[in-house]
């Protein structure tokens, strides 16, 4: 579909909700009519003896009042402070009272590009300079929601969390968070890659600078907040300690640390051996979604992608629809982190080895150890392959990406696991088995993936631990070279999940060792629930 065909369905659809929009102010107007109360949004703040806003409230509390006036009541709600049996009031809020206090306006479900008072602040995404490209802004606090430029959230997923807490009162939503001493202790700079439009369209290449580089327009009152936060820490694992004692990897006192001593019961050093630890530096990742660009990565229109964005999630998003003018979204999905193993420098350094590891969450191996699958084996494995190269002088990165279940979800997952158990665990129904759940084998869809290797500004992968034909395409296609890949050593792969990679080989993964065709795949087959009844 052309841009322009687009565009004419979008314009089609608004007129449409223009419409609705009359019927949804005439049915308002007959409900504050019941109530007895004119409503208000914040874009027409009502004129009224009562508190307007959240943001009024935190005033209130410098005005002197006794503790069991109304006024002191709502400087409680406001200010967030939970209320305790303590708290001396003399009658509690009531939910109403609650809810007019944080939400003082009529419910507001969407806006409109000529709305009056609608403002959004300039954001060109791609532009080199972060002044001149504009931050993002998504809260509909009063302070911003005029200049709000992007749908969605802050937190990804845990947005709701962060709504549940302001509706308990735990959370004041006018809370100014205090950024300094925040910025990243490693330097992750700009590359060419920050300013192409068409290489990182999944977050905010200047997400861990916010603070910094739109410090004028927080100062404003702009509710504007950091979507990446850089960190050094160390690791600590076991599977770690035991690659050490069998000397796999070394102690060099810079990378890799020897653990102090271990507390027995009676609180004195032990003996026993205590294991290593890992220097690493590392990055958490929210998205930030430029809807044009994603929907050219994925190859659909922008229209159909706002289409389905706002169908296929139970209507969550009306501005998907109603706001053509707003190109950036914060989807409620998982992040990344990104672990670096050695000098982070060295990342964007041509001439150093650079070993690295795509990595799709999966907890019940990844943190309990189940050996169904190679999630774990594959992740330690690869993170002791990092810290080889850095030892060499080189630099390993590991990331490791919220897509539990292949993007499926872990109910899904374990409904393939019963399935796969009762139906007979065998390599060639592996594939079919999640289809007849799921509908599809896979939905982590890796054409996103690669922006954040171009944030790092990697430049070319010398060595992948990857059997994903998926993962190498998707990285190749976006112009960064793989020099090198191998996958999981055969005696690190669990025997049950000996199902899971002769499918994957059979399939067309890659593999650098045994090959499996078809005809051999009824032969491999997992253990049953009954083997593990003990």
């Amino acid at each position: 579909m052309s841009g322009s065909a687009s565009d004419s369905i979008l314009t089609q659809i608004l007129a449409q909700l223009h419409s609705l929009q009359v019927s949804q102010q005439a049915m308002q107007a007959k409900l504050d009519a019941i109530s007895g109360e004119k409503g208000s949004t914040p874009l027409e703040p009502k004129t009224s003896t009562h508190v307007r806003s959240v943001s009024d409230a935190q005033s209130v509390s410098s005005i002197p009042s006794s503790p069991t006036s109304p006024i002191a009541q709502r400087a409680v709600l406001a200010s967030a402070t939970p209320r305790t049996a303590s708290t001396p009031l003399s009658a509690p809020l009531t939910e109403k009272e609650r809810e007019k206090l944080l939400y003082p306006g009529r419910v507001n479900l969407t806006t409109y590009p000529d709305q009056h008072g609608i403002a959004p602040h300039p954001l060109r995404w791609g532009v080199k300079n972060p002044t001149e490209r504009g931050p993002v802004i998504c809260s509909r606090l009063p302070s911003s929601i005029k200049q709000r430029n992007a749908i969605g959230a802050h937190s990804g997923s845990y947005s709701i969390y962060r709504a549940l807490s302001i509706a308990m009162g735990t959370l004041n939503p006018t809370h100014k968070p205090d950024y300094s001493k925040t910025e990243p202790p490693v330097d992750i700079p700009p590359n060419a890659a920050w300013s192409n439009p068409s290489k990182i369209v999944s977050f905010d290449p200047w997400g861990h600078l916010v603070p910094s580089v739109y410090a004028k327009e927080i100062e404003s009152g702009l509710d504007i907040r950091p979507s990446i936060a850089v960190t050094k820490a160390h690791l600590k694992m076991s599977e770690l300690d035991d690659a050490a004692r069998k000397g796999d990897i070394v102690v060099d006192g810079s990378i890799v640390l020897k653990s102090g001593p271990a507390m027995n019961v009676d609180g004195t050093p032990s003996d026993a051996y205590s294991g290593v630890e890992v220097t690493v530096s590392k990055a958490a990742v929210e998205p930030v979604w430029y809807l044009p660009g994603v929907a050219e990565r994925f190859g659909i229109s922008e229209a159909l992608l706002r289409r389905a964005l706002f169908e296929d999630t139970g209507g969550m998003y009306p501005e998907f629809v109603t706001r053509p003018d707003i190109k950036v979204f914060l989807p409620p999905i998982g992040g990344l982190t990104v672990y670096i193993f050695g000098n982070p420098a060295f990342m964007s350094d041509r001439s150093k080895e650079l070993t690295l590891r795509v990595h799709d969450e999966c907890n019940g191996s990844d943190v309990f150890g189940s050996d169904i699958c190679t999630c774990k084996p594959y992740l330690t494995y690869a993170i002791e392959e990092c810290i080889r190269c850095a030892q060499k002088g080189g630099v390993g990165v590991v990331v490791y990406f919220r897509k539990e279940g292949r993007a499926l979800g872990e109910v899904t997952k374990y409904l393939v696991y019963n399935l796969r158990k009762r139906g007979g665990d065998s390599a060639d129904k592996y594939f079919k088995s999640t289809e007849m759940i799921a509908g599809v084998k896979d939905m982590r869809f890796q054409a996103l993936m690669p922006d954040v290797l171009h944030w790092l500004g990697i430049q070319k992968v010398d060595n992948m631990v990857s059997m994903s034909d998926m993962k190498y395409d998707a990285i190749v296609k976006s112009g960064i070279p793989i020099l090198k890949r191998y996958d999981l050593p055969d005696h690190l792969i669990p025997p049950d999940s000996r199902v899971e990679i002769d499918a994957k080989i059979a399939a067309g993964y890659f593999s650098s060792g045994k090959q499996v065709t078809e005809a051999d795949l009824v032969k491999t087959v997992g253990r049953t629930w009954e083997e593990t009844e003990h």
